[in-house]
């Protein structure tokens, strides 16, 4: 009797993902996946990905979906300006940390938190720390009155494109990177 092809492919990708499971990182590899690992969590149109670092020695973990330009228009059209908008693709980009944040030199108490920003078409952006962080819907579920902190960020325009977006943990709080936007918030 023969094995289906389905079921041959099922077990040839088994054998690969346990044998690569048993590769170790060495050197620099290894140091790196201590300050920053950025983990595709599944496979979808606008990947789940999680990210974790450390930023003024506090360790801080951030999970968003990453949707990709593939060609649109996006700020001003697909994320409009002057509204809400979840950070992200389908559910909230929620941030966890245990210590508390000083972010643009306000406190924001240890927890785990929704990200949202209200975009602009000029002039700084305002970026949100929701209480509701596990939101499947993001900014469709958002409500004002869980907001527990806001604060100003000044984005910037880079010449080159990023056709993903990415939300990097760097030594000074967070980049948003998207199409040809740099969004820093300054964390300590």
């Amino acid at each position: 009797m023969k094995t289906p092809i389905l079921a041959q492919l099922f077990l040839i990708a088994c054998c690969i993902s346990f044998v690569s499971c048993g590769e170790q990182k060495t050197g620099s590899e290894a140091s790196e996946m201590e300050t920053q690992s950025d983990e595709i969590v599944e496979t979808r149109a606008s990947p789940l990905r999680r990210v974790e670092g450390t930023v003024a020695g506090k360790q801080l973990k951030v999970q968003y979906g990453s949707p990709a330009v593939k060609g649109r228009a996006i700020w001003g059209d697909l994320v409009p300006y002057n509204e809400v908008w979840r950070t992200g693709a389908n559910e909230a980009t929620y941030l966890e940390f245990t210590q508390d944040l000083k972010v643009h030199g306000q406190t924001l108490p240890a927890g785990k938190y929704s990200l949202f920003t209200i975009p602009r078409e000029s002039g700084p952006w305002t970026v949100i720390f929701n209480s509701e962080w596990d939101l499947e819907h993001g900014h469709y579920q958002y409500k004002e009155e869980h907001d527990v902190l806001r604060v100003s960020a000044d984005p910037t325009w880079e010449e080159s494109s990023q056709e993903w977006l990415m939300i990097e943990i760097v030594s000074g709080g967070l980049v948003v990177k998207w199409e040809k936007l740099k969004l820093p918030i300054s964390i300590e």
